[in-house]
């Protein structure tokens, strides 16, 4: 999930800037009046006499903005039950750091404008966009460790929670007690029907769209609703029980297609998710690639002539939000990050080295959605808008080359900020880590020159593409020794524990190796009828004591993942990880090359 985040959020940052460009672009063309006159043109909805119209930018700003804070609830109730804020010792330090991230660029801003009309603006430097940060580190590349880039989106959650509360207790003008009370009591109303499992959609939405109007009356800002019901909703680590009722479905699918299979297979495996996870898979692309562009386009126009960018130089505004971002972020996130270090009350993820950070510090100055955000809420005048603005503007382009040069010349010792799946892999063992005994399932003679050990999944593809070339390797070596450990990847292959399990039992009568061949052979029927089948054919019970056949598997499976075992098939020759391919060929050569020399 997270590094589905990343990409999303890393790819739309060309939309995003080309959204702010367009809307510079708007603002200060010769066109440039129809630029608010288009934005403030209403549009509502009326119903007999009643009616409810907003502006376009109203609509942007309080609107489709619910659904960007909707998202980020989402992945905030996300990351804490199951994602980086689980971890408390990862948490503790971009927590404090993101806390430092606010308040020093707050107390740079209040320099300049503490008692001053600019006042209520300490909050535009405080937030960092994410969708920019993470698209100038994707520019960085190599000298932007994964680990950073985990860090900074950590971060990155706790001060969007932190700048939600500020919005919400800080920029509330005035309460509208009635509207209030019948917000409360709608979102009331919707976490009684989480707690009774109704899980109807359409009462969710229509609820949802009334807790919406209501909140917008009551002059609390909507947007609070988003973030609200997105923490409501419903996550969960898939079950085992989930799974392998997905994974049966799956195979029933594949035994035998039909429309009836398809649909069960197709509900069963949704259901295996948890329903934030799906919802945050389909509207990712929509908040990233669609409403925080639309946004910036309503959001982003300033007039950059002569005067205007006067006046904004000697501006004490545009002065403070520009030096909160630049200066005040990266100096309260550097000491954010030192203090829980130098107390030890928590760790940072991977090999970080100090220049990383400071460049990630850096660029976290980058402040943009939520800042200008702020800006429309603290104040009225559209001069003032337009100064801070500038600030925004300046403030994230010094930001933004402060760390590209930070990165440039600290040193790196070595990440590599690669695409998903691309990053280095970890330094394996390459020796066995258990020598073969007494309890392993053994095929071949006892004094065999070569013993091939081989970690396995029964219901892996390319364990099942292996095993006839195992078979051949026999015959062409009648000398050579298989050994076979159990390592089941219980997150990929639902019913590879299961068939374990029933290789084990049927070890127990002395027909490991026939049960073996069998599951195998049959690789696509792994339901537990089917595994009852075979074992009953080779006059076995398939779970005859299944805590001692579980401590058996999990045996196999602590010694491989000892000895480096990642995958499988995964095998070791006369205790040495074989590293080439596993054709026969390849096998037969590794076989020979094995043998002790006369």
């Amino acid at each position: 999930m997270l590094r589905a985040f990343l990409k999303t959020e890393a790819g739309s940052t060309s939309v995003l800037l080309a959204a702010t460009v367009l809307a510079l672009l708007w603002a200060n063309s010769p066109w440039g009046d129809t630029y608010e006159a288009f934005w403030h043109t209403p549009m509502g909805l009326s119903f007999g006499d009643a009616t409810f119209s907003l502006d376009l930018r109203h609509w942007v700003n309080d609107g489709l903005m619910t659904i960007f804070f909707f998202v980020i609830g989402l992945e905030i109730s996300y990351e804490a039950r199951l994602g980086q804020l689980a971890d408390r010792r990862l948490i503790a330090v971009p927590a404090i750091a993101a806390f430092g991230g606010m308040i020093v660029p707050a107390a740079v801003y209040l320099v300049f404008n503490a008692g001053g009309p600019g006042a209520a603006g300490w909050g535009v430097p405080i937030a960092t966009d994410t969708a920019f940060v993470l698209g100038l580190l994707a520019v960085v590349g190599a000298r932007c460790p994964y680990p950073l880039r985990a860090f900074l989106l950590t971060l990155a959650i706790v001060d969007d929670i932190l700048a939600i509360m500020i919005i919400a207790i800080f920029y509330t003008a005035t309460l509208v007690v009635p509207a209030l009370v019948t917000a409360i009591l709608l979102l009331a109303a919707i976490v009684t029907l989480r707690w009774l499992r109704i899980w109807r959609a359409p009462a969710y939405i229509v609820l949802g769209f009334a807790l919406w109007v209501a909140t917008l009356e009551s002059g609390v800002h909507p947007t609070l609703v988003g973030i609200a019901l997105g923490v409501l909703v419903f996550v969960y680590a898939p079950s085992d029980h989930k799974l392998l009722r997905a994974g049966e479905a799956v195979q029933e699918f594949t035994s035998s297609p039909s429309p009836r299979a398809a649909e069960r297979a197709t509900r069963l495996v949704r259901r295996a998710v948890s329903v934030n996870e799906r919802l945050q898979l389909r509207l990712h692309p929509w908040s990233s690639y669609v409403i925080v562009p639309v946004f910036a386009l309503a959001n982003a126009g300033v007039r950059l002539d002569g005067d205007t960018l006067r006046a904004a130089a000697t501006s004490p505004i545009a002065l403070g939000v520009a030096l909160g971002l630049l200066l005040g972020k990266i100096t309260g996130i550097t000491l954010g990050t030192w203090l829980p270090l130098r107390l030890n009350w928590g760790v940072l993820p991977g090999n970080l080295v100090w220049g990383q950070i400071l460049g990630g510090a850096a660029v976290s100055g980058i402040g943009f959605t939520v800042a200008l955000f702020i800006v429309d809420l603290a104040f009225e005048d559209p001069l003032v808008h337009s100064e801070a603005k500038i600030g925004i503007l300046a403030g994230s382009l010094m930001s933004a080359l402060l760390g590209w040069v930070i990165f440039k010349l600290a040193w790196d010792r070595g990440g590599v900020c690669a695409p998903p799946g691309t990053e280095p892999e970890e330094e394996l063992p390459v020796l066995l880590s258990e020598p073969v005994g007494p309890d392993d399932h053994v095929l071949g003679p006892p004094d065999a020159p070569v013993t091939i050990v081989e970690y396995g999944d029964f219901e892996c593809p390319y364990c099942g593409r292996l095993h006839p070339v195992l078979q051949e390797l026999r015959r062409r070596h009648p000398d050579l020794r298989i050994v076979f450990r159990h390592y089941p990847l219980r997150t990929v292959h639902p019913r590879a524990v299961a068939a374990a399990l029933a290789s084990e039992g049927a070890a127990r009568g002395g027909r490991f190796w026939e049960m073996h061949d069998l599951l195998f052979r049959n690789q696509r029927h792994l339901t537990d009828e089917d595994l009852a089948r075979y074992a009953a054919g080779l006059g076995v019970e398939p779970w005859p004591d299944v805590p001692a056949q579980s401590a058996r598997v999990a045996r196999d499976e602590a010694s491989g993942h000892a000895g480096g075992v990642r995958g499988t098939p995964t095998l070791f020759v006369n205790g040495l990880r074989h590293q080439g391919d596993f054709d026969l060929e390849s096998l037969s050569e590794a076989v020979d090359l094995a043998r002790p020399t006369p």
